[in-house]
C-alpha cells in the first residue's frame, strides 16, 4: 500500500498533523513481522492542544441540536460503508484478521453510528407529578469531554462503540486508539471530518498508553473515561480517575465458559462453536474458551471439534480463503505457548494444534482436552486460538465451574431444554449470556461485564446514558 504512511497522523482541533515529537511507533504486519510504517506519538504539548480543543468543542457541540448531531452520525455511517473495503484492508494489514471479518467490523461500526444517530433524538427525561402551577422535570445532559481508550483486537468497532454514543449525547472526545492499528482507526476520524464535524469535537491521538492516560486523566477538562482492555490496566485507570472523581466505563477481560448439554443439536452446536472460537484468532474478549461438556457426549464433542479445527484454513488475512489469520503482535505467541505447555505438563491432551506457526505471529488452532483445574489456562484468559475442555455430570456442577472465576463478561450455553435455558440465564454470573447463540454484541443491546470484568455498558440506551448526567429542575 504505497500511500500507507499518509494515513498515519494525529487529528487535533479539526486538522491532521504529522506529530511534532521525534518518537514514533513502528506498525508491524503480523503475517511476516515486516514494518508497515511509523505512527507519530503525541507530545505533552499536543495533548494539551487536544484538551483545549475538546473543551471548546464541547461548548459548541452540546449546544448543537439533536437533528444536526444525528445527521453527522448518519453521514459518517454512510461513508464507513462506502469505504468498508479500503478500511478493511488497512485493518487486516495492521491487525491480521481475515478480510471478511475486517469488512464486517467496519460495517458493524457503521451500524453503531446509525443507531446512535436515532438515539440522539430519544434522550427523553421525565416530568414528575406536582400540584397545579408547579413543574419538576428530569433532564439528560452530556457529561462533558470524554477520554476514549480502545484496544487493538477490534480497533474500528470498539472505537465506534465509544465515539458514536458520546457524539450523539453532545460530548466532545479525545480518543487514543491502539498504536498497533493507527490507519484503520484514523479512517473513522477522516469520515467524521468529511461530514463537516466541527473542529474540536473529536480528536485522535497516539502515544505511550500510560503517558497519554496519565496526562488526559490529570486534566480537569476530561469528565469521563471509557476504557476497553485488561483488568490490570482498568484498575490502574480507575485509580487515576479517582483523583478527579471522573465517571468511568470499564469493559475489562473475561474467560467465557460454554456449557454444552447432551440434549443440544451436537452437529449444529459444533458448526457454531468452532468458527466462533477461532474468530479473530481467539482475540475476542467474549471468545468461548472454557468448554464444559456433559459427560455422555464429551468424546463425540471432542471428535467433532478436533475434525473441524484441523480443517480450518490459516494464513494471510488478505487471502479470501483464510478463516484464521495471525495473532496481532509478537507478544501473543509465546504467551499462549506458555499456557499450552503448562496445561500439557499437568495432564491435558492435545487433540489439535498446540504450537506457534513457522512465520510471523501465527499460532495453530488448538484444542486441549481433560484440562485440570490447576492448569494456568483454566484461570488465565489465553486471548488466542485455544479451546480448553472438561466433562461434567450435573448442571449444578457446570454452573459452579462457569462461575468459579472472578470474571463475568460473557457466558454461553447450548441446550434444547427451555426450562434449563431459563435457569441458566438466571444462574450464570455474566453481564451477557448467549443461549444457543453467540450474537450478544449488537448496537441496541448493552455490552458489559460484572465482577472483575468491569462495570457500565456500551451499546443500547445504557451506552448512551453513560455519556449523560441527569439534572432535576424544580419550578414553583
Amino acid at each position: 500500500m504505497t500511500d500507507y504512511a499518509s494515513e498515519l497522523n494525529l487529528f487535533i482541533d479539526g486538522a491532521w498533523r504529522a506529530g511534532e515529537g521525534a518518537e514514533r511507533h513502528a506498525v508491524v504486519n503480523p503475517v511476516d513481522a515486516s514494518t508497515l510504517g511509523e505512527a507519530p506519538l503525541a507530545t505533552p504539548a499536543e495533548l494539551d492542544e487536544a484538551l483545549a480543543a475538546a473543551d471548546r468543542g464541547f461548548q459548541l457541540w452540546r449546544a448543537t441540536d439533536a437533528d444536526t448531531r444525528a445527521a453527522v452520525l448518519r453521514k459518517t455511517a454512510a461513508l464507513l460503508r462506502e469505504r468498508a473495503d479500503e478500511i478493511g484492508k488497512l485493518l487486516t494489514r495492521e491487525q491480521g484478521k481475515p478480510i471478511g471479518e475486517a469488512r464486517a467490523e467496519v460495517v458493524g461500526a457503521a451500524q453503531m453510528f446509525d443507531w446512535y444517530a436515532e438515539e440522539a433524538k430519544r434522550a427523553y427525561g421525565r416530568v414528575l407529578v406536582r400540584p397545579a402551577g408547579q413543574r419538576s422535570v428530569v433532564l439528560k445532559q452530556p457529561v462533558g469531554p470524554v477520554a476514549a481508550l480502545s484496544p487493538w483486537n477490534f480497533p474500528v468497532y470498539l472505537l465506534a462503540k465509544k465515539l458514536a454514543p458520546a457524539l450523539a449525547a453532545g460530548c466532545s472526545v479525545i480518543a487514543k486508539p491502539p498504536e498497533e492499528t493507527p490507519a484503520c482507526t484514523s479512517a473513522i476520524f477522516r469520515a467524521l471530518a468529511d461530514t463537516g464535524l466541527p473542529a474540536g469535537v473529536a480528536q485522535c491521538v497516539f502515544g505511550v498508553p500510560d503517558q497519554v492516560s496519565r496526562h488526559l486523566l490529570a486534566s480537569p477538562v476530561i469528565r469521563k473515561v471509557s476504557f476497553t482492555g485488561s483488568v490490570p490496566v482498568g484498575q490502574h485507570l480507575l485509580r487515576l480517575a479517582a483523583d478527579g472523581l471522573k465517571r468511568t466505563t470499564m469493559e475489562l477481560g473475561g474467560h467465557a465458559p460454554v456449557l454444552v448439554f447432551a440434549d443440544c443439536d451436537l452437529e449444529k452446536t459444533l458448526d457454531m462453536v468452532v468458527p466462533q472460537k477461532f474468530r479473530n484468532a481467539g482475540q475476542v474478549c467474549v471468545s468461548p474458551t472454557r468448554f464444559h461438556v456433559e459427560a455422555s457426549i464429551y468424546e463425540a464433542f471432542l471428535k467433532g471439534f478436533a475434525e473441524r479445527t484441523a480443517q480450518l484454513p490459516v494464513g494471510d488475512g488478505l487471502d479470501p480463503a483464510t478463516r484464521m489469520g495471525p495473532l496481532a503482535n509478537r507478544r501473543r505467541p509465546p504467551a499462549i505457548a506458555a499456557l499450552v505447555e503448562d496445561a500439557q505438563a499437568k495432564g491435558a491432551r492435545t487433540l489439535a494444534g498446540g504450537a506457534p506457526g513457522d512465520r510471523g505471529f501465527f499460532f495453530q488452532p488448538t484444542l486441549l482436552a481433560d484440562v485440570p483445574l490447576d492448569a494456568d489456562i483454566m484461570s488465565t484468559e489465553p486471548f488466542g486460538p485455544v479451546a480448553v475442555t472438561r466433562p461434567f455430570e450435573t448442571m449444578d456442577e457446570a454452573i459452579a465451574e462457569a462461575n468459579r472465576l472472578p470474571y463475568g463478561l460473557a457466558a454461553f450455553a447450548f441446550t434444547e431444554n427451555g426450562r434449563r435455558a431459563n435457569l441458566l440465564g438466571d444462574a450464570l454470573e455474566a453481564g451477557m449470556v448467549g443461549i444457543n447463540s453467540f450474537a450478544i454484541s449488537t448496537a441496541d443491546a448493552p455490552f458489559g461485564g460484572v465482577k472483575h470484568s468491569g462495570f457500565g455498558s456500551e451499546g443500547g440506551v445504557e451506552g448512551y446514558d453513560s455519556y449523560c448526567v441527569v439534572k432535576a429542575v424544580h419550578t414553583a
